[in-house]
């Protein structure tokens, strides 16, 4: 070939060849940058921030379900373990949603932890975030879960305890028509369809009380109370059981102390700590109701000589239908709801009440109130 010839040709080759390098060169550039955005683990702007500030469980998880990013309550509530979601249901979940590309929202049940038989419940949502990762949210339902149960416990109770009066009202009716002709069956069927009819009455009273006390606006319109008028009206209330029970009430400690709440809640509250202490007392025997003060608290107390309460029992006390003795509680006509109504109208109030007990030598019921603060308008008005 002529040598003329040869110069141009390998230009053109040469430039064939450097072209072709380029294009190569620019693809495996463009590959390594898709290969990097895949590799990356960055969550898009803002996730972060957003997840932080989420008070419910959130986390994002890459294509391969490590956990990039977890809010707080996600780790609290045991959902994730070393980037990793603990529970294989909701992997299964994630794995769907990746699959579909559709959100889905499920109410899941889920063991709380390896031990013992704990459980969540949540309402759990998962969804596509961006083109990679996977959002879950997961709301705590597990409280609400628990009060449902306490609801259907409380009615199952009651259906329990209102079935006893009214069947033996029903078969007492029954009894007095059949002894029609004997007045001595007739007066003794009678009184036995009082005291059956009383005690539904007081269950009767004491739901609605109860009812009444776990409403929101229980206690909307406080006022100054005066302890004294509190302690002499539940004094009062009981004297006449306890003196046919020779129970002596005996009063002590401070005077003209105040709270600020409902006159009409705490004497219910007091009421029923005496009732319970003269029921549950010996007779000859007596029952002491105390006021005192300590830095900014006063407490209420009442002690009795009674038969005294095990301690496997104490916790339970304040259990709505919880009767520490059933044999007692039938002869009383006691519904076992005057401690649980006790403990609400105390914690309406701000307070707690405790209880200090040893077999054979009686309790102690102390229930802790606030110190009164005078409100901001009895104030403005000292001043004018």
């Amino acid at each position: 070939m002529d040598s003329a010839l040869l110069v141009p040709l390998a230009l053109a080759l040469g430039a064939l060849i450097g072209g072709a390098v380029v294009v190569a060169i620019i693809a495996a550039a463009r590959r390594g940058r898709v290969a990097a955005e895949v590799a990356s683990t960055t969550v898009p702007d803002g996730v972060d921030q957003v997840i932080e500030a989420l008070e419910s469980a959130g986390i994002v998880l890459d294509p391969s379900n490590n956990v990039i990013k977890a809010s707080p309550r996600a780790v609290t509530l045991g959902l994730v373990w070393h980037r990793t979601l603990v529970h294989p249901r909701l992997v299964e979940i994630v794995d769907r949603v990746r699959r579909s590309g559709d959100a889905v929202t499920e109410e899941l049940e889920l063991s709380r932890g390896p031990l013992g038989d704990a459980a969540l419940h949540l309402s759990v949502r998962v969804a596509r975030l961006g083109t990679r990762f996977v959002l879950l949210l997961a709301e705590d339902r597990t409280e609400s879960y628990r009060l449902d149960a306490v609801r259907r416990d409380f009615v199952a109770n009651i259906s329990h305890e209102l079935k006893t009066p009214i069947g033996a009202i029903g078969l007492l009716g029954e009894a007095l028509g059949h002894a029609a002709d004997d007045p001595v069956q007739v007066r003794r069927f009678a009184g036995q369809l009082t005291k059956e009819s009383s005690r539904l009455a007081s269950l009767t009273q004491e739901i609605i009380e109860l009812s009444r006390l776990q409403a929101q606006d229980a206690l909307s319109h406080p006022d100054m109370v005066e302890l004294d008028h509190v302690i002499s009206a539940a004094i009062d209330q009981n004297r006449v059981l306890a003196d046919a029970q020779q129970v002596m009430l005996v009063r002590g400690g401070a005077r003209g102390v105040r709270v600020w709440g409902d006159d009409v809640m705490l004497i219910t509250a007091v009421h029923n700590l005496i009732l319970n202490a003269v029921q549950y007392s010996p007779s000859p025997s007596r029952v002491g109701i105390g006021v005192s003060e300590a830095d900014d608290v006063i407490e209420i107390a009442v002690t009795d000589q009674g038969i005294g309460i095990e301690e496997d029992e104490l916790n339970r006390v304040f259990e709505r239908f919880f009767r520490i003795d059933q044999a007692r509680s039938r002869t009383t006509g006691g519904t076992g709801l005057g401690l649980s109504i006790v403990k609400h109208v105390v914690q309406n109030h701000g307070g707690d009440v405790r209880v200090w007990s040893q077999p054979g030598r009686g309790s102690t019921f102390t229930i802790r109130l606030p110190r009164v603060l005078e409100p901001a308008s009895a104030l403005s008005k000292a001043r004018t």
